[in-house]
């Protein structure tokens, strides 16, 4: 129920999204694993039967690179899936954005406070120390 609620307050082109990112990662697996499943059936040993061994052994092999490469298509194709999942979520998780920018103000703003304690105190030292050297100046003989 927390899910259909959850729905509910996505808009329909997030959740059109969010499907559309659900079915090319059932197709992406899927069809690796459909190709490694036909790799290792071409990789049994078979009886002779109408074409040759070495015939057969040539359209194995030329099956089994353009499952490869499939699988490989499937791969790069999960990449990127990812790659679109994370912008995705960076570009819409306003929430923890929000936060994350409140909490680097509050860290930023601890550190000015700091930084203006330290200005304050360095001036009445620096205040302090202007006027001994005042008074010892205008106390002097030399002057």
């Amino acid at each position: 129920m927390a899910q259909a609620g959850q729905r509910s307050s996505i808009p329909q082109s997030k959740d059109h999204l969010l499907r559309s990112y659900n079915k090319r990662l059932k197709d992406d697996v899927r069809s690796m694993l459909e190709n490694f499943t036909e790799i290792i059936k071409l990789a049994k040993v078979e009886e002779v039967g109408q074409v040759s061994q070495q015939t057969q052994g040539e359209q194995d092999h030329n099956e089994m690179q353009v499952r490869a490469a499939n699988i490989v298509r499937a791969g790069e194709s999960l990449m990127t899936l990812v790659a679109d999942i994370k912008q995705f979520l960076i570009l819409n998780d306003f929430p923890s954005v929000n936060e994350a920018i409140t909490k680097r103000s509050r860290y930023l703003k601890g550190v000015q406070t700091d930084i203006d304690v330290k200005l304050i105190q360095l001036r009445d030292d620096l205040t302090k120390d202007l006027y001994d050297i005042e008074e010892e100046y205008y106390s002097s003989r030399y002057k």
